[in-house]
């Protein structure tokens, strides 16, 4: 079986959709759907595909090293569908609600047509093994921070967490962030691989 530990990193909208955003964040102020200053709206476009982008993407094949794409965003999408014809089981963390669901919304805006049909609903674990889902049987999210030190796995926040993603692109530190979502997935396969007993 070949199996696809995977993380994804990402930021907040690019400035060509600032001024449209501020005109949807000024709309919400107005109908008082929110409170928030235009700067914590336009971060928490990084937690969605609409208007969020992906910096780098973090893949491993089984017990395969670590492999980063980064650069422009539409190749990293060409490149993951074309590694995502010879996966059986996708796994990550927190996937279904956002890795795969990202990635599904920027391919779509970017026009990179998938190579295969991916589930996302809730429950579904066909080809996808979300370890946080399936940690606490859809009930409860966990981090994947807690869950390592719950394994007594090293952690990979301890320079840094996907919160200081952004600023570390606007300092130009890109190379910290692709070593951070690499050893995400290197902590992701040893929960993984903790939960289904494979050591």
């Amino acid at each position: 079986m070949n199996k696809l530990f995977f993380d994804i990193e990402t930021l907040p909208a690019n400035r060509d959709k600032h001024q449209i955003l501020k005109k949807f964040h000024k709309m919400r102020l107005k109908q008082g759907k929110t409170k928030i200053s235009f700067e914590e709206f336009l971060s928490g476009t990084s937690f969605g595909g609409t208007f969020g982008r992906i910096l780098c993407l973090s893949y491993a094949f089984n017990d395969e090293p670590v492999k980063t794409l980064f650069g422009d965003e539409k190749k990293i999408l060409e490149d993951f569908w074309q590694i995502a014809e010879r996966v059986d089981l996708f796994i990550g963390h927190n996937i279904l609600q956002f890795d795969l669901l990202f990635i599904r919304q920027r391919s779509i805006i970017l026009g990179v047509k998938p190579t295969r049909t991916l589930d996302l609903k809730k429950y579904y674990s066909k080809d996808v093994y979300d370890i946080m889902q399936e940690w606490n049987n859809w009930n409860k999210n966990i981090s994947m921070d807690e869950l390592a030190h719950a394994f007594d796995i090293p952690s990979s926040k301890s320079k840094m967490d996907g919160s200081q993603v952004a600023g570390f692109h606007e300092e130009g530190r890109d190379e910290e962030i692709y070593e951070y979502c690499a050893a995400d997935v290197e902590v992701t396969r040893a929960i993984y691989k903790k939960m289904n007993f494979e050591e």
